[in-house]
């Protein structure tokens, strides 16, 4: 059997009993609750019983309708709030900090997030950080960096609005961010921090330029890739003492295997009409949709290489400034960064689980009737070339910026992921990262 259930031998795992294993032995389903539909922004703020709210976005929405709805309806449920509109797009440990001092001065008894996953990923933290007022800012932060501790204290209520289709983050307990002193990202993962409602409005996509659109939708695509091929839940190790330990990223799983599959499906089927034409309703939402269902999906399978290697490339850039991207300093899109190495890590992770990795390749359009098992890798790889030359995507690592000569710091930047790239199916050396960074170089 292929189906998403079964093609890992789930069934297979280990039996002994928790005590004596070395790998895990279980998966746990952790989601928000979701809302879907066009205008539903407005339905819920009635209801959240809060009297001091803490609406959090950046400088360019807090002028865009989205935010307008909302701060329309607060004010019209008599709900008292303050605005925090200087989140950074591609947070820093120091712009998590400044909004972190912000929610602990306002005494918040909620939060309202409205934006991408900046803005989301901010919120969280604040929320955290708020909530928790005399932890270190590394107690929470992932391991090697931070101290990965877990979260034990009671968070206040978010609600979060997407206005991207890209990273999920909805549905997640993870906030990304560029850890300066590094040079590198890193996050802060937990259940706990995850919203505890997304309101998704596909009316929100209406506004977004279509290189934004293009880059949200690559995230969506290596959310759903990579979590469907990382390592499954019971290869992972190690095992849990205790359940609050385990990690939000367990490995792939009979149920983040179905959300994984139906995204990518969703993206091969909608994502260049969504970019071509801004007013095609049906792609916009659709796309809307699959960044949260990729979010169910690698929110609790995870993801590995693509987003592990894409951190330095983000934290490293030099003078790139993408398209359509309203920012003052340099800025690699997340999407972009992620999606750029995607032929090279899978060409380089085919060999572990290649009947999954043919199985993705064919949903993104490749004929695999006649395909080997030995081929899987190139194919897909094949696959994704075809879709990101089609979209005008700049032609690989070179084209933003960076040569050979700065692969020693890339994969520098790579090996603290140990998060991600810790649910790669295949082991890597820093010489297999040096090799997929140099075949990132050009890519077509």
């Amino acid at each position: 059997c292929q189906c998403p259930s079964h093609s890992h031998t789930y069934s297979q795992a280990p039996g002994l009993s928790p005590s004596g294993k070395t790998t895990d032995y279980a998966f746990e389903m952790a989601v928000s609750n979701i809302r879907y539909g066009a205008g539903v922004t407005k339905e819920d703020l009635q209801n959240m019983g809060a009297k001091n709210v803490c609406l959090m976005t950046d400088k360019n929405l807090s002028q865009l309708p989205p935010v307008r709805i909302v701060m329309d309806s607060l004010v019209k449920n008599g709900i008292n709030f303050k605005v925090y509109d200087n989140v950074r797009v591609e947070p820093t440990d120091r712009s998590f900090m400044e909004a972190i001092e912000f929610a602990k001065k306002g005494a918040f008894d909620a939060y309202v997030a409205v934006g991408g996953g900046s803005t989301m990923d901010t919120c969280k933290a604040a929320n955290l950080y708020a909530s928790s007022p005399h932890s270190d800012f590394l107690d929470y932060v992932s391991a090697p960096i931070g101290k990965g501790k877990p979260v034990s204290v009671p968070l206040k209520p978010l609600i979060a609005v997407p206005t991207t289709s890209g990273t999920g983050s909805e549905t997640t307990g993870v906030a990304i961010f560029d850890y300066e002193p590094l040079k590198v990202k890193i996050g802060i993962g937990s259940r706990a921090i995850k919203p505890t409602l997304g309101l998704i409005d596909p009316l929100h996509t209406l506004h977004m330029p279509d290189r934004v659109v293009a880059n949200s939708g690559f995230d969506v695509l290596c959310h759903a890739l990579e979590s469907y091929t990382a390592l499954p839940y019971h290869m992972r190790s190690p095992c849990p003492s205790n359940p609050i330990s385990r990690p939000a990223y367990q490995g792939s799983n009979p149920i983040s295997d179905i959300w994984a599959v139906h995204a990518l499906r969703i993206v091969a089927k909608y994502l260049k009409r969504a970019v071509r034409n801004p007013d095609d309703l049906e792609a916009r939402s659709s796309m809307h949709l699959a960044s949260a269902f990729a979010g169910i999906g690698f929110g609790n399978a995870g993801v590995h290489l693509c987003h592990g290697m894409s951190y330095p490339i983000s934290g490293l850039v030099k003078t790139y400034k993408a398209k359509e991207y309203n920012v003052d300093h340099p800025l690699v899109p997340h999407g972009l960064s992620v999606v750029l190495t995607s032929p090279a890590v899978f060409t380089f992770t085919a060999q572990m689980f290649p009947e999954r990795h043919l199985e993705t390749a064919e949903i993104l359009g490749a004929d695999t009737r006649t395909a080997r098992m030995a081929d899987a890798g190139p194919i897909l790889a094949d696959a994704l070339r075809k879709l990101l030359l089609d979209l005008d995507v700049d032609d690989g690592l070179a084209a933003i910026g960076y040569s050979k000569a700065d692969i020693p710091a890339l994969v520098k930047g790579t090996l603290p992921q140990e998060r991600v790239t810790k649910l790669a199916p295949r082991p890597q050396s820093e010489e297999d990262l040096s090799a997929l960074f140099e075949a990132s170089m050009k890519l077509y």
